[in-house]
């Protein structure tokens, strides 16, 4: 079934069993809170250590001939935690965002999805604005040739908020650490966006970020419920002046390590 990742609306997938509304939760800590190469107002340490609690669903709409699905009604939502260092004690700000989208998946070809995504970004202890975001989509994934690098990329606007237009291509080729259909996999993910028109804030004119790094996925299966654990270690690069949009308190580094440990299932 698809995934949407509710940060920067990338198509991904996940194994599921036979069904037409497949339940999914995950959970991930990292770092730091980096989203599109821009950052909040903390510090990237283990001090604040930020946790992602995310849980939603794929619903199939339409099967092919040949009984495989496609088209989904996907729904996410996505809700940051982290807890407070001692300046903010009196201020907790441990429920910090919620994002909440819902999305139509088709599959045109074989290997291809495409996804309208409209997203909801909120905030419950008011540390940002909201903010709506209307996206773009495309994944392709296959055994070999172009599909083996995993090409993802998508370009989003903002409908609500300060504005501007995003967009973001990525590969992740890897390599299977073994055989059958739970053998782990080793891969590089490798990103680069750019918002412009002001997208990340008022003044802030056209900005570029890139990332690399390295991942590892461990499937697993309990009962008839698919998981997946992953360990990812990226370098993230700013250029200057969107590295010193996060203020005074937030991380203003050019080249930023974010390492996130991540924990899904799907039925």
């Amino acid at each position: 079934m698809p995934t949407i990742d509710t940060e920067d609306a990338t198509l991904g997938s996940a194994d599921v069993g036979d069904g037409w509304i497949h339940p999914m939760f995950s959970v991930d800590a990292r770092n730091g809170d980096f989203a599109r190469g821009n950052y909040d107002d903390d510090r990237a340490d283990l001090a604040r250590l930020p946790v992602h609690a995310q849980v939603g669903a794929a619903i199939d709409l339409s099967r092919g001939a040949d009984g495989k699905t496609t088209s989904w009604l996907v729904l996410r939502s996505s809700n940051g935690f982290h807890a407070p260092n001692r300046s903010e004690t009196r201020t907790p700000r441990a429920w910090y965002e919620s994002n909440n989208l819902a999305a139509v998946v088709f599959a045109p070809l074989k290997g291809l999805r495409t996804a309208a995504v409209y997203t909801i970004k909120t905030s419950p202890n008011h540390v940002s604005g909201t903010t709506h975001e209307a996206s773009v989509s495309l994944a392709y994934a296959g055994k070999d040739g172009f599909g083996s690098i995993s090409p993802t990329f998508v370009v989003t606007t903002r409908t609500k908020g300060d504005g501007g237009v995003y967009a973001q291509a990525a590969i992740e080729p890897g390599v299977d650490l073994g055989n059958g259909e739970r053998a782990p996999r080793f891969s590089v993910p490798l990103a680069v966006g750019t918002g412009w028109r002001g997208f990340y804030g008022a003044q802030s004119g056209d900005r570029l970020f890139g990332s690399a790094g390295a991942a590892l996925e461990a499937p697993f299966l309990l009962g008839t419920t698919h998981g997946t654990m992953r360990w990812e270690a990226l370098a993230l690069v700013r250029d200057d002046r969107l590295a010193a949009l996060s203020g005074p308190d937030g991380e203003t580094g050019t080249v930023i390590p974010l390492v996130t440990w991540s924990l899904s299932v799907a039925y």
